[in-house]
């Protein structure tokens, strides 16, 4: 615990003061005392206490006292809170193939419960966006702190056709750019990949991240691989969520899942027919886990599998570790203070409770 004001802490001299001031006063009503002719009768007049009653209102005052000058002081106490321009960005693959069954009721409905808890248990001072991909990707929510937003943005999630990784995290890049001067933007999405900045965390990380969980490949737009390079110029760090069992159940979308192609009979495919990223409807398509365990090494991010319910909670429960921090003092002056007058207020109220004089 440090001070802003240590000098105000000489009022701390107030306690020994008043202690010195209450010993003398008790030392003369002693020798006043003893003038008496008849001890037993003064003791007779006066109403009973027992000693610890007679002491108890100093004691309260004195303690009360050092609290408040402990508040004169602004004491602060020192703790670890998130950077304030710390963004999250979360990625989430809203594809058919997040309809499939294989994860009771779909896999969409368990990633929009999970996604769900882990705005929520996000530290107040975490800026939270949503990008939402399928065949395009769209920020549809951008940095904010107002978790209702995003919660009902989540609640609200519904598919499409396709999947586009890499424009998903080119997208994460530009939604972190919106809230933090040091990330420049990425623009619209490029054809070409960028040039090879060189190790990721060379020059240390932004605090700012990606979080992108997919069930599927890439089959829209820019490569993930190609997108990596912009997110390492920019020194993001895009941690990846493979999603979903080896052997995905038929799918089953809600109305609301299906949203404006709730009258859609082309099937689950990406144009094609077939299912999520692609392929008929025995070729189920699964999490292209290679290249989400390489965009997430060559981003300093890390690469998390969730094929159940338990599995994917779990992994969002450890992400909010991996932002960063910064120590910073707290004040808690209104501490000492409050307690400070409470105890003068209980001093005042025990002297009157137990008075000699009614």
């Amino acid at each position: 615990m440090s001070f802003a004001w240590p000098l105000a802490l000489i009022s701390l001299l107030l306690v020994p003061g008043v202690l010195g001031v209450y010993w003398w006063a008790q030392r003369r009503r002693r020798r006043q005392a003893v003038r008496y002719s008849s001890v037993a009768l003064l003791r007779s007049v006066l109403p009973a206490r027992k000693r610890w009653q007679r002491h108890l209102p100093v004691a309260l005052l004195l303690v009360g006292l050092a609290s408040l000058a402990f508040a004169a002081g602004r004491p602060q106490m020192t703790r670890e809170v998130p950077y304030a321009r710390t963004s999250v960005i979360l990625a989430l693959d809203v594809s058919r193939s997040m309809c499939s069954t294989d994860v009771q009721p779909n896999r969409l409905a368990v990633a929009q419960e999970a996604a769900r808890n882990f705005v929520e248990k996000q530290p107040k001072g975490v800026r939270m966006g949503l990008v939402v991909f399928s065949g395009f990707a769209e920020l549809t929510v951008p940095p904010t702190t107002d978790r209702k937003t995003l919660d009902e943005a989540i609640k609200a999630l519904t598919t499409g056709h396709g999947t586009a990784i890499g424009s998903a995290m080119l997208k994460g890049l530009d939604a972190i750019a919106e809230s933090n001067p040091a990330v420049s933007p990425v623009g619209d999405s490029p054809d070409a990949p960028a040039a090879n900045p060189g190790k990721p965390g060379a020059n240390g990380f932004v605090p700012d991240i990606v979080v992108l969980l997919t069930d599927g490949a890439n089959n829209r737009g820019i490569e993930p691989l190609d997108a990596v390079p912009y997110a390492v110029e920019r020194r993001v760090r895009v941690y990846t969520i493979g999603f979903g069992t080896p052997n995905p159940a038929p799918p089953s979308c809600t109305r609301e899942q299906l949203g404006g192609d709730v009258f859609d009979t082309r099937g689950f495919g990406g144009g094609g027919g077939g299912f999520g990223g692609g392929g008929g409807f025995g070729g189920f398509l699964v999490a292209d886990e290679p290249t989400l365990k390489a965009v997430a090494a060559r981003t300093g991010g890390t690469y998390h599998s969730a094929k159940d319910a338990d599995q994917l909670r779990k992994v969002f429960t450890k992400l909010p570790k991996e932002v960063a921090t910064q120590k910073r003092p707290t004040e808690i002056t209104w501490w000492f203070a409050g307690l400070g007058a409470l105890l003068a207020a209980a001093a005042v109220a025990a002297s009157m409770r137990w008075s000699p004089y009614p």
